[in-house]
């Protein structure tokens, strides 16, 4: 007998799905204990505040381990309009 896991629908799903990192879209082994997930909130560009939602991005161990966290983090955000940066003029 095959266990299949359904849900309230009665739909078949998936027993286990993945995550991927946001920035090489890898796929995150069960195992990469060194892989992150961040919560960043959205803001509103008008008042400045938070809208008390927020957009995860998942960052695997590869891209921590070769130093680049921050730089991709920064990307992922500035590709998704989520920060703007003042200029100095």
């Amino acid at each position: 007998m095959r266990i299949k896991m359904q849900n309230e629908a009665g739909e078949n799903v998936d027993l286990y799905v993945p995550r991927k990192c946001s920035y090489t879209n890898r796929i995150i082994e069960a195992k990469d204990h060194s892989s992150i997930q961040i919560n960043v909130a959205n803001v509103d560009p008008v008042t400045g505040m938070a809208t008390g939602e927020n957009t995860p991005y998942a960052l695997g161990g590869y891209i921590r381990f070769k130093s680049e966290g921050d730089m991709a983090l920064t990307a992922l955000v500035q590709k998704n309009d989520a920060i703007m940066f003042a200029s100095s003029d």
